[in-house]
Protein backbone atom coordinates (compact mmCIF):
# COMPACT_ATOMS: atom_id res chain seq x y z
CA UNK A 1 0.00 0.00 0.00
CA UNK A 2 1.48 3.15 -1.20
CA UNK A 3 1.81 5.77 1.94
CA UNK A 4 -0.63 8.85 2.26
CA UNK A 5 0.66 11.85 0.49
CA UNK A 6 1.51 14.97 2.68
CA UNK A 7 -1.90 16.58 0.45
CA UNK A 8 -4.16 13.69 1.33
CA UNK A 9 -2.83 13.83 5.17
CA UNK A 10 -4.06 17.55 5.27
CA UNK A 11 -7.37 16.87 3.82
CA UNK A 12 -8.03 14.24 6.42
CA UNK A 13 -6.89 16.90 9.22
CA UNK A 14 -9.17 19.02 8.32
CA UNK A 15 -12.27 17.09 8.18
CA UNK A 16 -10.90 15.55 11.79
CA UNK A 17 -10.34 19.26 12.70
CA UNK A 18 -13.82 20.14 11.43
CA UNK A 19 -15.16 17.26 13.87
CA UNK A 20 -12.95 18.86 16.76
CA UNK A 21 -14.35 22.14 16.25
CA UNK A 22 -17.91 21.28 16.60
CA UNK A 23 -19.25 22.99 19.94
CA UNK A 24 -20.95 19.07 20.84
CA UNK A 25 -17.25 16.98 20.58
CA UNK A 26 -16.22 18.99 23.33
CA UNK A 27 -16.58 15.50 25.35
CA UNK A 28 -14.33 13.25 23.12
CA UNK A 29 -11.30 16.15 22.66
CA UNK A 30 -9.32 14.21 25.39
CA UNK A 31 -9.25 10.78 26.94
CA UNK A 32 -12.14 9.63 29.28
CA UNK A 33 -11.11 10.74 32.52
CA UNK A 34 -12.59 7.56 33.99
CA UNK A 35 -11.18 7.56 37.67
CA UNK A 36 -12.07 11.04 38.30
CA UNK A 37 -15.76 10.34 37.36
CA UNK A 38 -15.70 7.30 39.07
CA UNK A 39 -16.42 5.13 36.19
CA UNK A 40 -14.69 2.28 37.20
CA UNK A 41 -15.72 -0.31 35.17
CA UNK A 42 -14.38 1.87 31.71
CA UNK A 43 -11.46 -0.39 31.43
CA UNK A 44 -13.54 -3.58 31.51
CA UNK A 45 -15.81 -2.69 29.04
CA UNK A 46 -13.89 -0.57 26.91
CA UNK A 47 -10.50 -2.40 25.18
CA UNK A 48 -8.89 0.57 23.50
CA UNK A 49 -10.33 3.88 24.65
CA UNK A 50 -9.51 6.63 22.04
CA UNK A 51 -9.89 10.49 21.98
CA UNK A 52 -9.98 13.18 18.91
CA UNK A 53 -7.51 14.97 20.47
CA UNK A 54 -4.99 11.26 20.11
CA UNK A 55 -6.45 11.15 16.40
CA UNK A 56 -4.71 14.36 15.97
CA UNK A 57 -1.70 13.78 17.27
CA UNK A 58 -0.92 10.30 15.61
CA UNK A 59 -1.78 12.24 12.21
CA UNK A 60 0.29 14.97 13.15
CA UNK A 61 3.27 12.56 13.56
CA UNK A 62 2.09 10.27 10.81
CA UNK A 63 1.84 7.27 13.49
CA UNK A 64 -1.07 5.58 10.81
CA UNK A 65 -0.26 3.95 7.83
CA UNK A 66 -3.23 4.87 5.81
CA UNK A 67 -6.26 7.43 5.76
CA UNK A 68 -8.43 4.14 6.37
CA UNK A 69 -6.34 3.17 9.45
CA UNK A 70 -7.38 7.21 11.13
CA UNK A 71 -11.02 7.16 10.09
CA UNK A 72 -11.00 3.84 12.15
CA UNK A 73 -9.82 5.70 15.33
CA UNK A 74 -12.14 8.18 14.91
CA UNK A 75 -15.21 5.73 14.64
CA UNK A 76 -13.63 4.18 17.48
CA UNK A 77 -14.50 7.36 19.43
CA UNK A 78 -17.86 6.95 18.82
CA UNK A 79 -18.09 3.42 19.00
CA UNK A 80 -16.98 3.30 22.67
CA UNK A 81 -19.19 5.66 23.79
CA UNK A 82 -22.25 3.70 22.72
CA UNK A 83 -20.69 0.42 23.94
CA UNK A 84 -20.01 2.19 27.60
CA UNK A 85 -23.43 4.23 27.19
CA UNK A 86 -27.31 3.23 27.38
CA UNK A 87 -29.07 3.06 24.04
CA UNK A 88 -31.60 6.28 24.34
CA UNK A 89 -29.15 8.16 26.73
CA UNK A 90 -27.92 11.73 26.03
CA UNK A 91 -23.95 10.56 24.87
CA UNK A 92 -25.58 7.78 22.82
CA UNK A 93 -27.30 9.85 20.73
CA UNK A 94 -24.61 12.19 20.75
CA UNK A 95 -22.11 9.71 19.61
CA UNK A 96 -24.49 8.27 16.77
CA UNK A 97 -25.34 11.89 15.08
CA UNK A 98 -21.46 13.01 15.31
CA UNK A 99 -20.77 9.41 13.58
CA UNK A 100 -23.21 10.20 11.15
CA UNK A 101 -21.62 13.78 10.33
CA UNK A 102 -18.17 12.29 10.38
CA UNK A 103 -18.72 9.52 7.77
CA UNK A 104 -20.31 12.16 5.51
CA UNK A 105 -17.31 14.26 5.53
CA UNK A 106 -14.93 10.75 5.27
CA UNK A 107 -17.48 9.37 2.17
CA UNK A 108 -16.61 13.33 0.51
CA UNK A 109 -12.72 12.90 1.40
CA UNK A 110 -12.36 9.97 -0.19
CA UNK A 111 -14.39 10.65 -3.28
CA UNK A 112 -12.45 13.96 -3.64
CA UNK A 113 -9.39 12.21 -3.45
CA UNK A 114 -10.17 9.21 -5.33
CA UNK A 115 -8.77 6.97 -2.27
CA UNK A 116 -8.53 3.28 -2.95
CA UNK A 117 -10.37 1.95 0.03
CA UNK A 118 -12.65 -0.75 0.37
CA UNK A 119 -16.31 -0.18 0.52
CA UNK A 120 -16.56 -1.83 4.09
CA UNK A 121 -14.20 0.96 5.33
CA UNK A 122 -17.47 3.59 4.36
CA UNK A 123 -20.28 1.53 4.91
CA UNK A 124 -20.39 -1.61 7.72
CA UNK A 125 -18.21 0.13 9.80
CA UNK A 126 -20.10 3.63 9.30
CA UNK A 127 -21.51 3.97 13.07
CA UNK A 128 -24.91 3.78 11.88
CA UNK A 129 -27.41 0.85 12.28
CA UNK A 130 -30.51 1.02 11.30
CA UNK A 131 -33.64 -0.48 13.39
CA UNK A 132 -34.78 -2.89 10.95
CA UNK A 133 -31.08 -4.02 10.60
CA UNK A 134 -31.24 -4.61 14.32
CA UNK A 135 -34.61 -6.99 14.09
CA UNK A 136 -33.14 -8.37 11.14
CA UNK A 137 -30.10 -9.61 12.66
CA UNK A 138 -31.55 -10.82 15.87
CA UNK A 139 -34.29 -13.18 13.94
CA UNK A 140 -31.30 -14.27 11.92
CA UNK A 141 -29.57 -15.34 14.73
CA UNK A 142 -32.47 -18.08 15.07
CA UNK A 143 -30.89 -19.88 12.18
CA UNK A 144 -27.65 -20.50 13.62
CA UNK A 145 -26.75 -23.67 15.03
CA UNK A 146 -25.53 -24.34 18.27
CA UNK A 147 -22.13 -24.34 17.50
CA UNK A 148 -22.03 -21.07 15.59
CA UNK A 149 -24.51 -19.41 17.93
CA UNK A 150 -21.64 -20.26 20.69
CA UNK A 151 -18.96 -18.67 18.14
CA UNK A 152 -20.73 -15.79 18.08
CA UNK A 153 -21.37 -15.43 21.95
CA UNK A 154 -17.70 -15.75 22.58
CA UNK A 155 -16.59 -13.37 20.29
CA UNK A 156 -19.02 -10.76 21.55
CA UNK A 157 -17.67 -11.73 25.10
CA UNK A 158 -13.95 -10.87 23.37
CA UNK A 159 -14.54 -7.64 21.89
CA UNK A 160 -17.90 -6.24 23.53
CA UNK A 161 -18.74 -8.05 27.16
CA UNK A 162 -21.32 -5.03 27.40
CA UNK A 163 -23.63 -6.11 25.04
CA UNK A 164 -24.15 -9.64 27.19
CA UNK A 165 -25.83 -10.20 30.06
CA UNK A 166 -24.84 -13.74 32.12
CA UNK A 167 -27.62 -15.16 34.06
CA UNK A 168 -25.66 -16.70 37.14
CA UNK A 169 -26.13 -20.25 37.73
CA UNK A 170 -28.03 -20.52 34.07
CA UNK A 171 -26.41 -21.39 31.35
CA UNK A 172 -27.21 -18.88 29.35
CA UNK A 173 -26.51 -15.41 28.32
CA UNK A 174 -28.92 -12.11 27.08
CA UNK A 175 -27.51 -10.23 24.05
CA UNK A 176 -28.13 -7.09 23.39
CA UNK A 177 -27.87 -6.19 19.93
CA UNK A 178 -28.10 -2.31 20.51
CA UNK A 179 -25.13 -2.49 22.97
CA UNK A 180 -23.22 -3.68 20.49
CA UNK A 181 -20.91 -1.21 18.37
CA UNK A 182 -21.17 -0.91 14.70
CA UNK A 183 -17.83 -2.16 13.93
CA UNK A 184 -18.78 -5.35 15.38
CA UNK A 185 -22.06 -5.50 14.13
CA UNK A 186 -20.45 -5.73 10.43
CA UNK A 187 -18.75 -8.38 11.71
CA UNK A 188 -21.19 -10.41 13.07
CA UNK A 189 -23.61 -9.93 10.31
CA UNK A 190 -20.65 -11.18 7.77
CA UNK A 191 -20.73 -14.51 10.12
CA UNK A 192 -23.95 -15.27 10.47
CA UNK A 193 -24.32 -14.41 6.50
CA UNK A 194 -21.20 -17.06 5.91
CA UNK A 195 -22.54 -19.96 8.47
CA UNK A 196 -25.49 -21.19 6.05
CA UNK A 197 -27.22 -22.74 8.41
CA UNK A 198 -30.92 -23.47 8.69
CA UNK A 199 -32.31 -23.86 12.10
CA UNK A 200 -35.81 -24.03 12.76
CA UNK A 201 -37.17 -20.27 15.06
CA UNK A 202 -37.51 -21.74 18.50
CA UNK A 203 -35.07 -24.40 18.72
CA UNK A 204 -31.83 -22.33 20.67
CA UNK A 205 -30.88 -22.55 23.63
CA UNK A 206 -29.70 -20.54 26.19
CA UNK A 207 -29.23 -17.35 24.49
CA UNK A 208 -31.68 -14.22 25.02
CA UNK A 209 -31.48 -11.70 22.17
CA UNK A 210 -32.65 -7.64 22.83
CA UNK A 211 -33.42 -5.96 18.67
Amino acid sequence: MTPPTDTQWTAMSKVLQSMIQRSDTEPFRVPVDWKGMGLFDYPTLIKKPMDLGSVKRNINARKYKSIPEAAEDIRLVWTNCMTYNQDGSDFFLLAKNLSKKFEEKYSKLVNDLQLDVKSESLSSISGVVTLDEKRSFAKSLYTLSKEDLGKLIVEVDHKCPAALTKNMGEDEAELNVDKIPPALFAELKTFVANCHTSTPAGTKKGTKRKA
